[in-house]
């Protein structure tokens, strides 16, 4: 028996990367999926390739920061399933620039995606959520547990979106809804891509090895397993757990360990 057979599975941000991976990991689990991104043709594209393992699958573009275009995604997930089982907060940006530096406006645009989007998304998908004694679930980082330097509103949102989810478990831990949050580490995606720069402008070109990092599919393997397995919160990749361990019991020391890691990045804003 495949584990998440018949339910209804939304993802958000799922037209590459982690998103894609896991509406996959999904599909081939015996899940209806519906997936969501704000650049319809690449999530055309994306959901051709997905109809290769399922025809289960909706793909329904649309932007996370504008609060209609979230309850329209319900909306339609209910029309065309009639349920859902479980949100998959996944679409996020980021952003690689000093605060000193950085416009105020990349801030609010990185608060709307990375915070309203999942608040959004949720807000409308709750009543169904309780319904299905379902699951919602935040792709978080690290970045949400340790600020990192010049990812200052990547971090903020990032808290911002586990406080949130935090409480919205507590609130419900007696109505059968499960809340999860996952806080990778470094993965391969197209996040570091697309981060947008102290003006806004996209910074066309990670920094990082992405094929040295944690790749989607084995994201998407520990995340389903740990969704099936009710667990409240996935820290990955063994940086991303030795961070959060010795910030516990040494947080200073780690605030120099994490400005040497990140200015050895190639042209980090600080040095």
């Amino acid at each position: 028996m495949k584990r998440f057979n018949k339910q209804v599975v939304v993802i958000t941000g799922g037209s590459s990367g982690i998103g894609e991976a896991l509406a996959k990991a999904f599909l081939q689990e015996g899940a209806s999926v519906v997936i969501n991104g704000r650049n319809e043709k690449n999530l055309q594209d994306t959901a051709s390739v997905l109809r290769q393992i399922s025809n289960s699958l909706l793909a329904l573009p649309g932007d996370v920061s504008n609060e209609n275009d979230c309850k329209e995604l319900i909306a339609q997930t209910i029309q065309h399933f009639g349920r859902i089982d479980i949100l998959v907060n996944n679409a996020g940006v980021s952003m690689r620039a000093l605060f000193a530096d950085t416009h105020l406006d990349v801030l609010r645009q990185l608060m709307d995606i990375n915070f309203w989007g999942t608040v959004y998304c949720t807000k409308y998908a709750l009543p169904h959520l309780l319904h299905s004694k379902g699951v919602v679930a935040g792709i978080s980082s690290i970045a949400g547990l340790k600020g990192l330097p010049a990812r200052t509103g990547y971090s903020a949102s990032k808290f911002a979106m586990q406080g949130f989810l935090e409480a919205l478990r507590i609130e419900n831990l007696k109505t059968g809804l499960h809340v999860m949050i996952c806080c990778p580490g470094f993965t391969a995606s197209n996040i570091r891509n697309t981060a947008l720069s102290k003006d806004g402008t996209s910074q066309g070109e990670t920094p990082r090895n992405e094929s040295s990092m944690m790749q989607p599919d084995e994201l998407a393997r520990h995340f389903l397993h740990a969704v099936y397995s009710r667990k409240a919160t996935l820290i990955l990749t063994r940086q991303g757990k030795l961070t959060v361990l010795l910030n516990k019991f040494f947080p200073r020391w780690m605030d120099k360990q994490v400005y040497n890691h990140m200015a050895a990045e190639p042209n980090a804003p600080f040095s």
